[in-house]
């Protein structure tokens, strides 16, 4: 690969919300976010906890929604569930972030996933706007490492160390 496409490819964080598992729009998302450049790299299924919900959203937490947030985050509406992904390619977080469209649901493109099938909650005025997607590079990486371990990454591209630890690990039953 040229070393200035290389430059650009940057990871994102992208998160199916409460709201978009509960309606069942994950592979429309999915497929709304398809592109050649656009590669999946981590997938899970992740119960959201409200201390993890709390620490993605840290940065909001003097907001006056911020209970209504971690509330709909850990699924008092919806589920407790969200599809975590990262995703990586050049210029990713500009691309997904232009294809989720406009945080609030009723200032999207038509076209873009948040157009598509965001609303706002009549009673809270949360926006469910089913998709999140890190906002930079820097946001990226914490929320990465908020949200997947380096194993659970094909392609690793924030320092890691490696450590020896003994471990007890869940395996299927014979």
């Amino acid at each position: 690969m040229d070393k200035n496409i290389n430059d650009k490819i940057e990871q994102t964080l992208i998160l199916i919300k409460p709201d978009g598992i509960k309606r069942s729009l994950t592979g429309n998302i999915i497929a709304l976010l398809s592109h050649p450049d656009n590669i999946i790299v981590g997938a899970k299924l992740a119960k959201v906890s409200r201390e993890l919900a709390m620490e993605h959203y840290r940065h909001l937490k003097n907001k006056p929604f911020f209970n209504d947030l971690i509330n709909y985050f850990t699924g008092e509406w919806h589920t407790n569930r969200v599809l975590a992904l990262v995703y990586e390619g050049p210029d990713i977080i500009k691309r997904v972030r232009e294809k989720a469209g406009a945080t609030n649901p009723e200032e999207a493109l038509p076209d873009s996933i948040r157009g598509k099938y965001g609303r706002i909650h009549s009673k809270t005025l949360i926006f469910e706007n089913v998709i999140h997607c890190s906002e930079n590079k820097e946001e990226a990486e914490r929320e990465i490492k908020l949200w997947f371990k380096p194993a659970e990454i094909v392609t690793i591209r924030f320092p890691v160390e490696h450590i020896k630890e003994i471990t007890t690990t869940m395996i299927w039953k014979k």
